[in-house]
């Protein structure tokens, strides 16, 4: 069970001095906040009442008072013997608000109606992916005498990439690289390989969605740590390998999803180090990598992990187009042969047409790329801008990199957003969506993957959407009875 101490909750919680109403209902409020935000995930133990009132320098009645509060509102439970832990109410857990489910995680509506996607972050092709099925569609005929099996993958995409991450600072061969159908399908086949039913997988909080769904069908359990404002939190994360003991991590070190966040380098140093006293198998998701919008990445974080114990996982989906349904897994030879022949119970290998044109893609990759990021900049860029003129109350962190705005509503109201959005003619992704548990009610995911005047047209209608699910004030949206 995880637990948290009274000082760091007291961290958590902050000055409440400006808060109104009575010291324990601000208390409860901000503890409320905090598993609301994922920043306090579920079954988590809270200090006892003597050690937070210490901490927060309030009166014991206060804190009792505090998580009784907490418990009538369904945000926290207490069994005899293992203390008081938080929890969410059934309607949250349940993922509904208001009343309302919002959509399943599908890119289109249940009856095929035509809507803006908003729910998934991934851009238009650039012109370089025409030029490039042309040259494979050339080089098509030397493989045709051939079976067209390639468990392994292609040797000149597997050189590509091997290539690639050598030049961003990883060295690789191409006997490292394992061509897949897409990250998401590397980070299965890991799971298929090393984890079982009840095993433990550690997770950013929040963090992707499909991959959170791929654990949850392998049986295994994901432990949340929360990241915070500005990074990732080193110390819940060393606290949670230390308490947990997790057969695997799935992490997102490069303009992470949703947040945006990039690993500063002496981030990727201690969470490597973590890692591998504990010895725990790590997958790092690179899928973002190469889309820096302001600014260098730093080292891979696998550059700070034994081979044994890392799968870097790589997507030609965001940076070129996802269409192209092309990945690769980057670990050590044995590793890799391990997971050949997981894949090997599935399928045989990924369309050589494909791998063809993504191994000219990233050979050309220097070329492609200054252009697209330039656009994904522009495009960021007016969709903060439209955001700060149309929806002043909402807030989100400027990503250096990656597709994506992780907005602050405001006001617990995500899922009634989607479902009032979806009339409106948007297909959104709710906040609860990227995280265990049902937490991020206050957040929204979204892409700046359209063009500028779409984005714009997108925002004002995001805007009236917004007004019909705040319609009583934002301060009877933020009550606990408001989304109940």
């Amino acid at each position: 069970m995880r637990t948290v101490t009274g000082p760091q909750l007291a961290a958590l919680i902050g000055d409440r001095s400006d808060a109104g109403g009575p010291a324990y209902a601000r208390v409860a409020a901000a503890i409320r906040l905090l598993v609301l935000d994922g920043r306090l995930p579920l079954e988590t133990r809270l200090p006892g009442e003597r050690e937070l009132a210490a901490a927060l320098g309030v009166s014991r009645t206060t804190v009792t008072a505090a998580y009784d509060e907490l418990r009538g509102g369904g945000y926290a439970v207490s069994r005899r013997g293992s203390g008081t832990r938080t929890a969410l109410p059934p309607s949250r857990a349940n993922g509904s608000a208001g009343g309302a489910t919002g959509p399943t995680w599908t890119p289109w509506a249940a009856d095929g109606s035509d809507l803006l996607d908003l729910a998934h972050a991934a851009p238009e092709a650039p012109a370089d992916v025409r030029r490039a099925y042309d040259a494979a569609l050339e080089q098509l005929p030397r493989h045709l005498p051939g079976s067209g099996y390639h468990l392994f993958g292609l040797p000149e995409l597997r050189t590509a990439v091997a290539d690639r991450l050598t030049a961003r600072g990883l060295p690789t061969l191409p006997e490292q690289v394992l061509v897949t159908s897409g990250a998401q399908h590397a980070f299965t086949l890991v799971l298929q390989l090393v984890t079982g039913p009840g095993d433990r997988v550690l997770v950013e909080q929040p963090t992707y969605p499909n991959a959170l769904d791929a654990i949850g069908r392998h049986g295994a359990t994901a432990v949340p740590v929360p990241l915070a404002d500005d990074g990732w939190d080193l110390a819940a994360v060393a606290a949670a390998v230390r308490q947990t003991a997790p057969r695997l991590a799935y992490l997102m070190p490069d303009f992470h999803n949703p947040t945006g966040l990039l690993a500063a380098d002496a981030e990727r140093r201690e969470l490597g180090a973590v890692l591998t006293r504990s010895r725990t198998l790590t997958v790092v998701d690179e899928t973002l990598v190469e889309l820096a919008l302001d600014g260098p990445v730093p080292p891979p974080l696998a550059t700070y992990l034994p081979d044994d114990l890392t799968v870097t996982v790589g997507s030609a989906s965001k940076t070129l187009w996802g269409g192209l349904r092309i990945g690769w897994a980057r670990a050590g030879t044995a590793l890799i042969r391990r997971l050949a022949a997981v894949r090997a119970s599935v399928e045989m290998g990924s369309p050589v047409v494909e791998q063809l044109a993504v191994a000219e893609l990233i050979r050309g990759l220097d070329a492609t790329l200054p252009p697209r990021r330039a656009e994904l900049r522009t495009r960021r860029d007016a969709l903060v801008a439209a955001l700060a003129e149309r929806l002043p109350s909402w807030r989100a962190r400027v990503p250096a990199g990656g597709l994506v705005l992780w907005c602050d509503l405001g006001a617990p109201v995500s899922s009634r957003l989607v479902v009032a959005a979806e009339r409106h003619g948007i297909r959104l992704a709710a906040g609860p969506r990227f995280g265990v548990d049902g937490a991020f009610e206050r957040r929204l995911r979204l892409p700046y993957t359209h063009p500028v005047d779409v984005l714009g047209s997108a925002v004002d209608t995001l805007e009236q959407a917004f007004r019909t699910v705040t319609a009583d004030g934002p301060a009877a949206a933020d009550t606990v009875d408001a989304v109940a």
